[in-house]
């Protein structure tokens, strides 16, 4: 899985639900856009394979939806 310049690799770990449903802010965008229901806000932690070669532990959030899969990964903290 990529984004921003930077590759997942590996699993994500300790993965959670934080928010679900209408507690999710962008929940009309990510159904406009991608349809599917039940939407839920994750996380979880994560090694990235950076341009550079290197590799770098971080937390990721995404979005989640079944029959969407995962939807807008983003790094949120550097560990």
């Amino acid at each position: 899985m990529e984004a921003d310049g930077w590759l997942i690799v590996g699993e994500i770990r300790d993965a959670e639900t934080f928010a679900e449903g209408h507690g999710i802010r962008e929940l009309q965008h990510l159904i406009k856009t991608h349809g599917g229901k039940n939407w839920r806000k994750r996380k979880g932690l994560a090694r990235v394979l950076l341009p550079t070669g290197e590799t770098a532990p971080v937390e990721i959030h995404w979005y989640e939806a079944h029959g969407v899969g995962k939807v807008g990964l983003k790094v949120k903290e550097w560990l």
